[in-house]
């Protein structure tokens, strides 16, 4: 699951299962359109989906302007806690959020590794 990927990753990870994260999203300023299964907040930054803990490592090193948090919508096979014995995993990007609603690609995987880092640009 993708709490055991964070927790494995040094994470202090609590699991707290809600009958709607609406309302933790919101607060978070989740935007609706990169929804997924899991809400979080590390640091200030809110976390939507199956999110590689390196990606938030890189998040945490870096803390760019204006980012608000990360999400991997949908749940691509293969993403942390979607691994599928014997199905290969999906690419998929993660995706940096502002406040406006700006999101722009963070990095790119396939399955939990990194598949190739986009150029650097500032959020759209």
């Amino acid at each position: 699951a993708w709490v055991d990927h964070m927790r494995a990753a040094g994470f202090r990870a609590e699991d707290n299962l809600v009958a709607s994260a609406a309302p933790a999203r919101r607060m978070l300023g989740i935007p609706a359109d990169l929804l997924s299964c899991h809400a979080a907040a590390v640091d200030g930054y809110a976390l939507e989906g199956h999110v590689p803990a390196s990606a938030v490592l890189r998040l945490l090193a870096e803390r760019p302007d204006g980012v608000r948090g990360l999400a991997v919508p949908g749940m691509p096979l293969g993403s942390p806690g979607m691994e599928v014995p014997g199905r290969p995993p999906n690419s998929y990007d993660v995706i940096a959020f502002a406040d406006n609603a700006a999101h722009t690609v963070f990095m790119r995987f396939r399955g939990g590794r990194e598949a190739r880092r986009p150029p650097r640009n500032r959020m759209k």
